[in-house]
């Protein structure tokens, strides 16, 4: 049996398969990030930890089988985080997550354009490479390693600090074309390659489980531990995203909105990110906004149940939301622009709007950033005839129509709602020799048989509202603070 791990923003979740990769049980434990002041968001690793052993216990009992029957286990999960570790391993602080952005002052000075040449990513305070220099600055204990999520986890199970390259590639430290860390670029950032964990494929062995890890997991010492890779990545692998010219669109925490190209596209515009794919290639996308996260934050302050309620509210409003609009930049925008200043917002309220308004145009706003990069996408040669879509809020059939809608494209669900787990079990079962390689493993995921179709009415609404999304950024641009005034 196989076990993935996805460590996610909002939750640890974890499935139980067979070497077909038919998922036999499935469990979660939710927890939450902290956010001090704006442009701060940081977890505590221990959260992750401490979720690890009841989630594995609750998904082997749902799929009735027993520890000892476990053979490999893969991590995967949340990326750009970056967690100071002692020389034991242990975390010396909390995890600056993805949406941490405090560090966009450690960015000045660099040659933006050579960065971004070198490494496809593009400048920005939520990569992991400002991360370490922000903690050098500012936080006085001496870190031994510094990882991002995935990587510690793999190191509190195993001993070894190794990372793969997909993840590395986010770091702001990796050069595309080496494929390795750059010189220049450790340099830059004050960061020496021993300080990093080493650069493997995902789907090798990263060690065996060590009793400490055992004593974590609540399975046998010894098995086999994937070097595993990041979510964005994961998601994809795990919904078939095998072949180049697939896009998917996977709707989490944060929304990732991207496209598998055989050759390292870069994006003159830096809209979108090139990485190295886990199974070859190269996925360029947008490592995404606080979007299912927006969801979460308004359905909390709506004091709705859950989110079958915030979807019943948004259905109640037409498309469009009577001109409200919503911009999803409650972490700093990824869409249109990537700016670590902007700050979400609702416009054109009056005393005739709602909940569902305010819920369907935050259903919509993260829509229409998913269009910026959409049209992006497509301008770099990516020819989508369907989008993919993954994660939590893919199974929110409201906002699967509202994303037909906008990107006037038929929209396949994933039947997985869960991709990044399943990524994980695909990389669990190729580190132990269940399968060849990664595409006969994707051979066996489900593909959708769940298409939404676009309405051409809605659509043609959706397009106007759009516009005014762009024009509404535009206006705002001015009023967002500068990186010297957000640190």
């Amino acid at each position: 049996m196989l076990v993935g791990v996805d460590i996610g923003t909002q939750s640890l979740k974890v499935a139980v398969a067979d070497a077909t990769l038919a998922v036999k049980g499935q469990a979660q434990r939710s927890y939450r990030a902290h956010f001090a002041a704006a442009g701060h968001a940081e977890q505590d690793p221990r959260l992750w930890e401490e979720a690890l052993g009841p989630a594995i216990a609750e998904a082997l009992t749902a799929a009735n089988v027993t520890a000892s029957q476990v053979t490999a286990l893969a991590v995967c999960g949340q990326l750009d985080g970056c967690i100071p570790i002692s020389d034991r391993g242990e975390a010396l602080g909390h995890c600056l997550t993805w949406m941490d952005r405090r560090a966009s002052a450690e960015l000045v000075g660099l040659d933006h354009d050579h960065l971004h040449r070198l490494t496809g990513v593009v400048p920005d305070a939520s990569h992991q490479g400002a991360k370490i220099r922000w903690l050098k600055r500012h936080r006085e204990y001496k870190a031994a390693r510094y990882h991002q999520p995935v990587s510690y986890l793999v190191e509190r199970l195993t001993g070894e600090a190794v990372i793969d390259h997909a993840q590395a590639s986010t770091s702001m430290l990796y050069g595309l074309a080496s494929q390795a860390y750059d010189p220049a670029l450790l340099s830059a950032f004050g960061v020496t390659a021993d300080e990093l964990p080493a650069i493997a494929r995902p789907d090798e062995i990263a060690g065996g489980l060590t009793s400490k890890g055992a004593a974590l997991t609540g399975l046998s010492p010894g098995i086999a531990v994937a070097v595993g890779t990041g979510d964005d990545f994961s998601a994809a692998l795990g919904a078939g995203v095998i072949e180049p010219g697939q896009v998917s669109v996977a709707v989490g925490t944060g929304e990732v909105v991207g496209a598998l190209f055989a050759d390292p596209v870069i994006d003159p515009e830096r809209l979108v990110e090139t990485h190295a794919y886990p199974a070859g290639g190269f996925f360029v996308e947008n490592p995404g906004w606080l979007s299912g996260g927006a969801v979460a934050w308004l359905k909390d302050l709506l004091r709705l149940p859950d989110f079958a309620a915030f979807d019943a509210e948004a259905a109640k409003a037409p498309p469009g939301s009577e001109d409200l609009l919503f911009l999803p930049a409650l972490t700093g925008a990824m869409a249109p622009e990537w700016n670590a200043g902007a700050r979400g917002c609702f416009y054109g309220m009056t005393p005739a709007h709602g909940a569902p308004h305010l819920a369907r145009a935050t259903l919509e706003g993260c829509g229409f950033a998913m269009r910026d990069v959409l049209d992006r996408l497509s301008a770099l040669g990516a020819a989508p005839k369907q989008l993919v879509m993954l994660a939590g809020g893919s199974q929110s059939r409201v906002w699967a129509q509202i994303r037909a809608d906008i990107a006037r494209l038929p929209v396949a669900i994933s039947p997985s709602r869960h991709g990044s787990v399943m990524g994980a079990l695909m990389l669990a079962g190729v580190a132990t020799g269940r399968f060849s390689d990664l595409r006969q493993a994707a051979g066996l995921i489900a593909r959708p048989s769940d298409i939404v179709t676009p309405d051409a009415i809605a659509a043609a609404r959706l397009d106007h509202a759009y516009r005014r999304y762009r024009q509404l950024f535009t206006a705002l641009k001015d009023m967002f603070p500068q990186p010297s005034e957000s640190t």
